[in-house]
């Protein structure tokens, strides 16, 4: 009898506070868009965060709610704007087109080693033990991290060095967030002219450990007509907005690490 009346009353509270969450789940319930769905299936399903959210469902969510434009998918591109424009009634404007571009030129050819590595086959890794073998302690690892993130194929090493085809990239920005070194940016097709290099070390020193690294000379800032270029911390850098694409910072460079890309072609043409 002691057992059973309490045993009662806790059974009794349990419906009681069941009914009640029951009642309160289906009072307050958010409702779905629907239209969530709808975009999410027409997403490349990359789920890349190129877009600035947490993946395709995160960026379905955000657009239906008009929290995020419906252009933002650079994998998809202009295809996939146009189809959420139509599932949601909205005109999209265009996507713009952007491609991956690797901020370092130091092949084996022009950029000594500190050591041979024989260690795990993997950036990360090498990285970690005094940068990496190669001289330039900034310099590209070549080791292919980037090239196993890329779901496009868009990336493959040469003599050291990644390089991007441009007309495979998507812009998802894997390869980027891959990079243990963050040498991988993502530009605008028309951005023809880039620093293809990330040193930071001074003039002599970066003469010896690489032929193509930039030495702050400021030659390419004195060229440019219209302050599209500056140096800072002895790296040249190109403000793109700014950019005419004349190409005269290309021609005064004396360490040729000013490149100009032509994205119709799988490698840059080098000034």
């Amino acid at each position: 009898m002691n057992v059973f009346v309490p045993t009662l009353i806790l059974s009794a509270m349990g419906i009681l506070f069941g009914l009640a969450l029951a009642f309160a789940s289906k009072a307050f319930a958010v409702k779905a868009d629907a239209r969530a769905a709808e975009v999410r299936e027409v997403l490349p399903g990359a789920n890349c965060a190129a877009c600035g959210y947490t993946g395709c469902d995160g960026y379905a969510a955000a657009v239906v709610s008009g929290e995020a434009a419906p252009n933002l998918c650079s994998v998809g591109g202009q295809a996939t704007a146009e189809k959420i424009g139509a599932i949601l009634g909205l005109s999209v404007g265009a996507v713009e087109r952007r491609v991956a571009r690797v901020k370092c030129a130091g092949t084996s050819a022009v950029c000594g080693t500190k050591y041979d590595y024989e260690g795990i086959a993997d950036c990360a890794a090498a990285r970690l033990v005094h940068d990496g073998p190669s001289a330039c302690g900034y310099g590209c690892l070549g080791f292919g991290n980037c090239v196993k993130a890329c779901a496009y194929g868009a990336i493959f090493v040469r003599d050291g060095v990644a390089e991007v085809v441009a007309s495979r990239c998507t812009a998802c920005g894997m390869c980027a967030a891959a990079c243990p070194k963050k040498l991988i940016e993502l530009l605008p097709v028309d951005a023809n002219y880039t620093v293809r290099c990330a040193n930071m070390d001074r003039g002599a020193v970066t003469r010896k450990n690489c032929a193509v690294g930039c030495i702050g000379c400021m030659r390419c800032v004195k060229v440019c007509s219209i302050g599209a270029i500056s140096v800072k911390n002895n790296l040249a850098s190109i403000d793109q907005d700014k950019c005419r694409r004349c190409g005269e910072c290309v021609k005064v460079c004396p360490q040729k690490c000013i490149n100009y890309y032509d994205c119709l072609l799988t490698r840059e043409k080098v000034g």
